[in-house]
């Protein structure tokens, strides 16, 4: 199965506007609507605009955006892998576990912790070389978002649909997702690390001892705190993202979440690793990266794709398709479409 990939993934934030040109136009057919109405009724307006189809307009509407879709998605130029080859490369292994409990939303941290561990990954993706990287997430649960693989464009990708709906289930299950890494290396190559990026707080007791259990297995825990001592509110958010309160107790007390540095700083410690914490200067992972490093690298050999084909073509004929067709579509009835209406108007 050839591997898939856009040479241009920025250009796929454009289509962050097609829900918003559906709003325009359903508002505009709103008012277009309210504005007729102020001067004739609706069956006056039927009989006035006889050719007016309200179907074709959607229609026409429908393939303009599908049409834009596709522009969209071949200016981002989707490629498919076109030559395999078998590397060799020296790095380490690395699972990043990265909490997603509704906590890592407060805003101590600029824009707030999760996005602020985000951004530190995706630096830290520039960095590594040679690598091979997985991905877990965790909050109540823990989940393998990313298996390990030396494909870092990937791993951006996984990055960015990162966010605290996709587990339900609140907590902080640390000693869950070091296990996960455990049981998810690759055992051959010995020389592997775990950096838990968290704040800490309701966590599970276990923690402790699954750093211990990475320890024994010759894998090193790091740690790094997101968030402030004095802590900050839980941010309650709509469907859009946007913060519309804070989260209460029963008491009707806005709920503060607080970085339990302590605990991060034993598990790095029981995995013979280290820990470091992120304000609003630094993200951490700086420090991390360099105490990674210090790591002997082994020889990892992979399968990787050396060589892809461009496929935006298909994409670009399609949207020029759909395109034309919407210039062929008139907006209004045809005559026979008009007629088969003509005997409720004799009647009035």
């Amino acid at each position: 199965m050839n591997m898939i990939r856009f040479e241009n993934p920025a250009f796929l934030y454009l289509l962050l506007l097609i829900p918003v040109l559906l709003l325009v136009f359903i508002l505009s057919e709103h008012f277009r609507k309210k504005a007729l109405g102020r001067f004739s009724s609706v069956v006056l307006i039927k009989i006035l605009m006889p050719g007016t189809s309200v179907w074709r307009k959607w229609f026409r509407f429908f393939l303009w955006q599908l049409a834009f879709l596709f522009l969209v998605i071949a200016m981002a130029n989707p490629q498919t892998g076109a030559k395999m080859e078998e590397v060799k490369r020296k790095g380490i292994d690395l699972f990043i576990a990265l909490d997603i409990s509704n906590s890592m939303l407060a805003e101590d941290i600029a824009p707030n912790r999760l996005e602020r561990s985000k951004q530190a990954i995706s630096r830290l993706l520039d960095k590594l070389e040679g690598d091979r990287i997985g991905m877990i997430v965790f909050a109540g649960r823990a989940y393998v978002q990313l298996p390990i693989t030396t494909d870092y464009n990937a791993a951006r990708m996984f990055l960015a649909t990162v966010n605290p709906s996709i587990i339900p289930a609140q907590g902080t299950a640390i000693g869950e997702a070091i296990r996960l890494a455990i049981n998810s290396f690759d055992q051959n190559n010995h020389n592997k690390a775990i950096i838990i990026i968290s704040d800490g707080e309701d966590h599970e007791e276990n923690a402790l001892i699954a750093a211990e259990e990475a320890n024994e297995a010759g894998i090193r825990v790091f740690t790094i705190g997101m968030g402030l001592p004095d802590g900050a509110p839980i941010p309650v958010q709509n469907e859009f993202g946007k913060r519309i309160g804070f989260r209460k107790d029963r008491n009707g007390n806005t709920v503060v979440t607080r970085l339990n540095e302590s605990m991060l700083q034993e598990i790095a410690l029981k995995g013979k690793g280290s820990y470091t914490r992120a304000n609003n200067t630094r993200s951490g992972l700086e420090f991390i990266f360099d105490e990674i490093n210090k790591i002997e690298k082994a020889e990892i050999e992979a399968r990787v794709f050396t060589d892809y084909d461009d496929r935006f073509q298909w994409f670009l004929a399609a949207s020029i398709f759909l395109l034309l067709l919407e210039i062929l579509i008139a907006q209004k009835k045809a005559l026979w479409e008009t007629r088969i209406d003509l005997f409720s108007r004799k009647k009035q």
